[in-house]
């Protein structure tokens, strides 16, 4: 590998390191990162970092090319997704690039905004900058992935933990769910919540357990992702700790076209965003909740809660991720499995999965799985 390709292996690394750090935050928009490295006598100099910034503002090249200033001129500007080409709710990032003089750009993969799709890199080419394209290519579209699919499936990336005893139950029957997951677990869950757009359960979920569903991690509050319920028939209480924080963080209710009218009405006034969608006499089909969340601007959604919510989502072949922990407790009898009506050990060794990752959240067991092919 030469110099030049390491230097690039390098900084777009860096990069894709700053790109994961938005997850969750910047929606409808991929998080992209920005770095604008500059050839000096004793070196490499980074003298721009970009991410992108909230909605309606600037873009993570424009952010690294205001850092860098003057140094721009004639200096490689690192970028995990291809600049865009067209005018938005800000200007293009190309342009942005070729006013201020780029000598030469390096793009992770390009953006599957059929909007950009190679119109970036061509607007750039056009102005006499060279341009590297696919550098950590399959780290980007990692990164990219639920982006990806908005934009060429209508519908967000799919992440569905799942936490069950030894013998494979959430709860007893009778008593409901019980605790499971040990508090490493659980910090990784907060985790995994601060990462998505949104995270959604069920009604059930929602009416027993009466959940916040929000990022409790310290300093990590303001990344509590929107928290959807499905709720075929508007039922969600005034009283839910849910409503009751609505203002903070945003809650989204999926209930069907002919939910009660009077009961849409009080959870809108209450700060509800209600969205009616077509059902059926017992459910909100999943391709139809991901439709709804991917019109609105969601790339990714964390499935968390509800054994029916959960398996509804399998059978519809609609889970790109799962990650399953496993903790010490035995339930045994009257157990409640850990899905409606799929069997847990089949879903862990079904071929459409590969393992990921293996191991443990200190005392609890846990296996990361991903869709073939995503």
């Amino acid at each position: 590998m030469s110099l030049v390709s390491d230097l690039d292996s390098r900084f777009m690394a860096a990069a894709g390191r700053l790109a994961r750090r938005g997850l969750g935050r910047v929606w409808p928009n991929p998080s992209v990162a920005a770095l604008i490295v500059r050839k000096e006598e004793e070196g490499q100099r980074l003298v721009g970092r970009g991410v992108t910034s909230r909605p309606g503002m600037a873009h993570a090249e424009v952010n690294a090319l205001a850092e860098a200033g003057d140094n721009a001129r004639g200096a490689t500007c690192y970028v995990t997704l291809e600049p865009c080409s067209h005018y938005g709710r800000t200007p293009p990032c190309a342009l942005a690039l070729i006013n201020a003089g780029i000598g030469r750009v390096v793009v992770g993969m390009l953006d599957p905004n059929p909007r950009v799709a190679g119109r970036g890199v061509k607007m750039l080419q056009d102005a006499g900058i060279p341009v590297t394209i696919g550098v950590h290519q399959s780290e980007m579209e990692d990164i990219y992935h639920g982006f990806t699919l908005r934009q060429l499936k209508q519908r967000p990336h799919v992440f569905l933990k799942l936490a069950a005893s030894q013998d494979g139950f959430i709860g007893r029957a009778g008593e409901g769910q019980v605790k499971i997951s040990g508090p490493l677990s659980m910090r990784k869950v907060h985790g995994f919540r601060a990462e998505h757009d949104a995270i959604l359960v069920g009604s059930g979920t929602a009416l027993a357990d009466d959940p916040l569903l929000n990022c409790r991690l310290p300093g990590l509050a303001e990344r509590s992702p929107v928290r959807v319920i499905i709720d075929r028939c508007a039922r969600l209480p005034l009283e839910s700790k849910l409503v009751r924080t609505c203002v903070d963080v945003p809650v989204w209710l999926i209930c069907g076209n002919d939910a009660d009218a009077d009961k849409i009405e009080v959870l809108t006034a209450a700060g509800v965003n209600v969205i009616r969608v077509p059902a059926s006499d017992c459910s909100i089909k999943p391709a139809v909740i991901l439709s709804a969340l991917a019109t609105r601007g969601i790339t990714s959604v964390m499935v968390e809660g509800g054994a029916r919510m959960a398996s509804s989502f399998l059978a519809a072949d609609l889970v790109d991720d799962l990650c399953v922990v496993t903790g010490n407790l035995v339930i045994g009898e009257n157990g409640i499995p850990a899905l409606h009506d799929l069997d847990l050990e089949n879903v862990l060794t079904d071929p459409k999965f590969h393992r990921v990752e293996a191991g443990s959240y200190g005392d609890d067991a846990f296996i990361y799985l991903r869709r073939r092919g995503a």
